[in-house]
C-alpha cells in the first residue's frame, strides 16, 4: 500500500488531504484488526482442543506442527493453531484484508503525450509529484490558468511563457501556423490537477517550462523524470526548500531521475544512501541544462546562423 499511501497524499488525488489522513488511519486499523482477529480465533480453537482427548490431542497437534509453514494472513486457510510470530504482512494479505488497491500509479500514461511534465513540490505531510498539463487553441494570445493556484505559481506561468516567447528561435519553437512568436493567434491553458488543493510557491517554474516547451516542439518529456526550481526572467535557476522530501517522492513514485537547482547539491546528504543509489540527479543553474536533461537526447539549440535583413 505504499503506492496507494502516496496517491493519496498527493497533488493528483481529488480528496482533501484532512480525508486522506482519515482514510490511511482507517486502512491501518483494518489491518492491526485483522492481526488480532487471527491471534484470538487461534488461541480459542487451541483451547478448545486442549478439552478433548490429551492424547488425540497431542497427536493432531505433533501432525500439524511437522506440517506448519510461515505463511501470512492472506495465505493462512487454517487457524487451528495459534499464528506464528512475527506476522507477515504481505501483497496478499493487503489485498485480503483491504481489497484490490484504491489507486495506481499512472505517471507513464499521463506522460504519453507533449504537454505534461511532472514536478515536486513540498507540503506539511511531506514531498509530492504533481502534474502540470498545457494545451493550446486558436485565439488571442491568453494565458488561463487552472488548478486553484496562488499568485506565486501564476507569476512562476508568465515568467515561464516569457523566457520561452524570447527563446523560441534558439529552440527552435513554433505555434500552430509556424510562428515563433508563440502566442501569435494562439491561446495557452496551462492545468494544475487536484482544483480542489491550493497550490503556490515558486518551485514550479522549472516544470512549467518544460510542460511548455514539450508542447511547442512535439516532444514527449521523459516519464521517468522529475524537477523542482525556482525561475528567472533570464533562464537562471535558483534554489528552493524540501529538497529531501521532494526526492522521497520522485523515489516512492518509481522515478529514476530528479532534476534540482545546482545550489541545492548540497541538500542531497541529507537524502538516505538507498534512494540515492536508486536515482540519478540532475543539478541545474540555467533552464537550457533543465531541457537538455528532460527529454531524451536533449533539447537542440537551433544554430543555424539566421538570416540577416537589408535595407538596400
Amino acid at each position: 500500500w505504499c503506492l496507494a499511501r502516496n496517491k493519496i497524499f498527493s497533488f493528483d488525488d481529488r480528496y482533501t488531504r484532512e480525508a486522506g489522513v482519515r482514510s490511511l488511519d482507517r486502512k491501518f486499523g483494518a489491518i492491526c484488526r485483522a492481526v488480532a482477529v487471527k491471534v484470538a480465533e487461534g488461541q480459542h480453537k487451541e483451547a478448545k482442543l486442549d478439552r478433548s482427548d490429551v492424547a488425540e490431542g497431542e497427536g493432531c497437534r505433533e501432525h500439524i506442527l511437522e506440517d506448519a509453514k510461515p505463511e501470512s494472513i492472506g495465505d493462512t486457510p487454517d487457524l487451528a493453531l495459534p499464528p506464528e510470530m512475527p506476522i507477515l504482512i504481505d501483497f496478499h494479505a493487503l489485498k485480503d484484508i483491504l481489497g484490490p488497491p484504491m489507486y495506481e500509479m499512472e505517471v507513464s500514461e499521463r506522460l504519453s503525450q507533449p504537454g505534461v511534465a511532472i514536478g515536486l513540490a513540498w507540503t506539511p505531510l511531506g514531498g509530492e509529484i504533481m502534474f502540470v498539463e498545457a494545451s493550446r487553441m486558436d485565439g488571442e494570445g491568453q494565458l488561463t490558468l487552472t488548478g486553484q493556484l496562488g499568485d506565486v505559481m501564476k507569476e512562476s506561468a508568465h515568467l515561464a511563457i516569457s523566457w520561452l516567447r524570447s527563446n523560441a528561435k534558439k529552440y527552435h519553437l513554433t505555434n500552430a501556423s509556424g510562428s515563433f512568436d508563440l502566442l501569435d493567434n494562439t491561446d495557452i491553458h496551462l492545468h494544475f490537477p487536484a482544483g480542489a488543493v491550493t497550490k503556490d510557491g515558486p518551485s514550479a517554474g522549472v516544470t512549467i517550462v518544460t510542460c511548455l516547451a514539450s508542447l511547442f516542439s512535439g516532444r514527449l518529456v521523459r516519464s521517468d523524470v522529475a524537477m523542482t526550481g525556482e525561475i528567472t526572467l533570464r533562464g537562471l535557476v535558483l534554489p528552493v526548500g524540501g529538497i529531501k522530501d521532494k526526492v522521497l517522492a520522485a523515489h516512492r513514485a518509481g522515478l529514476k531521475r530528479v532534476i534540482i537547482p545546482q545550489r541545492n547539491e548540497k541538500d542531497l546528504e541529507e537524502i538516505p544512501g538507498n534512494v540515492r543509489q536508486d536515482l540519478s540527479f540532475v543539478t541545474a543553474s540555467s533552464l537550457d541544462e533543465v531541457l537538455n536533461a528532460a527529454f531524451d537526447g536533449g533539447f537542440t539549440v537551433n544554430t543555424r546562423p539566421g538570416l540577416l535583413n537589408s535595407k538596400l
